[in-house]
């Protein structure tokens, strides 16, 4: 298999843009993803995966069919691979001008003066093949280096003839905006295991996520000229931005790490009359997601003594649970996991996502779903980067996996 086999790939889903939308009902929220599942399709079908088919909603579905003698398919479980086709709205995805470079040290100058500082991820791939955005978008690596590994590792596969059992494969759409397994079918993909490729460094491994609440503050005030203000006016406006001042800077997004969870607003619009402000609760237990959510409620209440003629009023809703209590029942996979990594050449390490995949509201629907490095760093942002080299132990990793259970039907 050519080394630049998986580099080719990535380089050319990335040119493809699939940003997602926020806010819509619609699945999925972009037609544009449609563009890399179709091309997706035809290159499964090329590799011999004739079933390969994107639905109405934009998944894409296909099948490995195993290479193990017959007698012994029945023994071996069959795993899924899932990736997501969508990347962040939150920065532009289109017009991707990859830029490959042969790393040495010292920060990234990237074509357009923005800067990506020399942290100690990027410090680990002293030699490696890099590759960066312009500086004028997003890269696409999250999660286009997942699909990118997939499509790769089917093909060695099927290249050597190495002994794997049934493969399904899935790509989603809408990942980034919440919506990756609404019309997820699991009856269609029809496996026992899944794992996501849609991870950080090499050696990385995810069975532990954020449990998921959003909460939408809204605030009813009263407009009137400023001119005649005095003693009418309610300033919806005004009402919003105390009850944000007053959430905890300590339990902010940019002031956390590791287990500790935070509040986030993300969101402010409205006027004097009307504002709304969205915010996310992240937690690793339901202990604290009710800490945060009565902490929310004694702001609201505070809020409303200084301001009584105003409205104020939020709901919170649940978007996903930590898939680890789920995955704590599946001891086995993810001992094939870790091995299958090790195995690979990379030192294994399960490290909890301060976030969430597709694979925690899979876990929760019955699927376990744990996640899987790919090399990339700095998602979300026009810093983002990946790592040809450690894509590549993604690859070896899913070539691994899928021996390992060939090889140890005790899976079943």
């Amino acid at each position: 298999m050519s080394h630049s086999a998986v580099i080719e790939r990535f380089l050319r889903y990335v040119r493809i843009e699939t940003s997602s939308k926020p806010d819509c009902d619609e699945v999925p929220s972009t037609k544009c993803q449609f563009d890399l599942a179709h091309l997706l399709v035809e290159e499964l079908k090329t590799l011999g995966l004739a079933d390969a088919e994107v639905d109405e909603h934009c998944y894409v579905m296909a099948t490995l069919h195993a290479s193990i003698a017959r007698s012994d398919i029945n023994k071996v479980p069959t795993i899924g691979w899932i990736a997501h086709l969508d990347t962040s709205p939150d920065i532009c995805g289109k017009n991707v001008n990859p830029q490959v470079i042969n790393y040495t040290s010292g920060p990234i100058v990237l074509p357009n003066g923005l800067v990506i500082d020399e942290d100690e991820a990027l410090r680990q791939c002293q030699g490696h093949k890099i590759v960066t955005t312009d500086g004028t978008t997003l890269l696409g690596a999250d999660d286009k280096g997942g699909i990118a590994a997939i499509m790769t590792a089917l093909e060695r596969l099927i290249a050597e003839n190495l002994p794997h059992g049934e493969i399904r494969v899935c790509f989603t759409p809408d990942e980034e905006v919440g919506n990756g397994t609404k019309f997820f079918s699991l009856e269609k993909f029809g496996t026992k295991y899944a794992f996501t490729i849609d991870g950080g460094l090499p050696g990385e491994l995810n069975k532990e996520t954020f449990t998921a609440k959003a909460v939408t503050l809204k605030v009813t005030g009263r407009e009137i000229h400023p001119g005649t203000a005095k003693g009418v006016m309610v300033n919806s406006v005004r009402v919003a931005a105390e009850f944000v001042a007053k959430t905890p800077k300590h339990q902010a997004p940019e002031t956390t790490e590791h287990y500790e969870p935070y509040i986030h607003p993300y969101s402010f619009e409205g006027h004097v009359g009307e504002a709304t402000v969205r915010l996310l609760l992240r937690g690793f237990n339901d202990a604290d997601m009710l800490k945060l959510e009565k902490m929310l409620a004694e702001i609201k209440n505070n809020v409303q003594k200084q301001f009584p003629d105003a409205k104020i009023e939020f709901t919170i809703a649940e978007q996903y649970r930590n898939m680890y209590e789920k995955l704590v029942y599946y001891p086995e996979m993810l001992a094939q996991l870790e091995k299958a990594a090790r195995r690979s050449g990379v030192t294994p390490y399960w490290k909890p996502i301060r976030g969430g995949t597709d694979g925690s509201r899979l876990t929760e629907m019955g699927l376990p779903a744990p996640n899987v490095y790919t090399g990339g760093h700095n998602f979300h942002s026009r810093c983002e980067w990946l790592s040809v080299n450690h894509l590549e132990n993604t690859v070896e990793t899913l070539v691994q996996l899928a021996q390992l259970f060939a090889e140890n039907s005790d899976t079943k």
